[in-house]
């Protein structure tokens, strides 16, 4: 089963690139619709989100319409990522800009070190690592968690890697993610939106409490790097705009802050950018699913998660 998947996935991904991006994306948006009332299950989980969220401002047909241009948008995303993966520099310079980085650089122009960078599943979000075309002299990475299916796994990696970005598996490659930290200017990646089940802390999320990945506060102040927020916006079909910032204060008064305030901040971050463009963030996602939640995390400690699963 898994080498007649892998010869889908490819046959699927020489037609997606041999298209022009305009069409891949009417393709991937038509088949995000038509998944929007087949995938009876996602649907739900959309909608039950929306609610949660947005159940005091909107109605429950404004809701649906949210969540059914989130199906469309998704597929866009998902065959957008197959079609620029394979896209040059100059062809993604023309589909893609980032806005914000500008104050970021001049005021780290001249330092050396890593810098950590939360971001989420908004937009294309496979376009961050080709935000390095932005950022001169910086190695980008980020963490990734394979598929069961090996032959795919290496499918799927050998378009991400494409762009120049370092992959680390977050829970086999930890330690090769520390050696080049140490070694290298790093732009670090952390996907921070998705539930983080027992090794997260207990953060709100539109005043709902959920386990949430606590790695970018931890690298950041374990390897006293400068922390911030990106995010991927679409601003038309086939097109998207990256936005860096805010940069989240990692100490106050000389201090590290605690884990769970600097989680906090990326939460607020994040939930602005889903309320600017709701149709925007994966919203197929249980994001609110219980956790225990680390206490030795909530009282500020900075060693390492054994597993940096999100």
């Amino acid at each position: 089963m898994e080498l007649v998947l892998y010869w889908i996935a490819r046959v699927l991904i020489a037609i997606l690139q041999s298209l022009p991006l305009s069409w891949v994306v009417r393709l991937g948006r038509i088949g995000g619709i038509i998944a929007y009332w087949l995938d009876k299950r996602h649907r739900r989980v959309a909608v039950a989100n929306l609610t949660k969220c947005f159940g005091n401002e909107l109605s429950p047909q404004q809701i649906r319409a949210i969540a059914r241009e989130n199906f469309g948008r998704i597929g866009e995303n998902y065959a957008a990522a197959v079609r620029t993966s394979a896209m040059t520099r100059r062809e993604i310079e023309d589909v893609l800009e980032v806005a914000g980085l500008d104050p970021f650089l001049k005021s780290y122009a001249n330092a050396s070190g890593n810098w950590i960078v939360a971001i989420g599943h908004f937009g294309n979000f496979e376009l961050y690592a080709r935000a390095v075309y932005w950022v001169p002299g910086r190695q980008f990475a980020t963490t990734y968690r394979a598929l069961r299916q090996p032959s795919l796994n290496r499918l799927m990696q050998s378009l991400r890697e494409r762009s120049g970005c370092l992959f680390f598996e977050r829970r086999t490659e930890l330690n090769a993610l520390r050696e080049a930290l140490r070694k290298q200017d790093l732009v670090l990646g952390f996907l921070s939106d998705q539930h983080a089940g027992d090794r997260g802390l207990p953060v709100p999320f539109f005043g709902e409490t959920c386990s949430t990945t606590a790695a970018p506060a931890i690298f950041a102040l374990r390897y006293n790097c400068p922390l911030l927020v990106a995010v991927c916006y679409r601003t038309s079909p086939g097109k998207w705009r990256i936005e860096v910032g805010p940069e989240i204060p990692t100490h106050a008064d000389g201090q590290p802050r605690p884990l769970i305030e600097i989680t906090q901040d990326i939460n607020r971050a994040f939930e602005t950018a889903v309320r600017r463009d709701p149709a925007n963030w994966f919203w197929v996602h249980e994001r609110w699913k219980p956790g225990k939640y680390r206490k030795n995390l909530q009282s500020g400690s900075t060693s390492d998660p054994p597993s940096l699963r999100p």
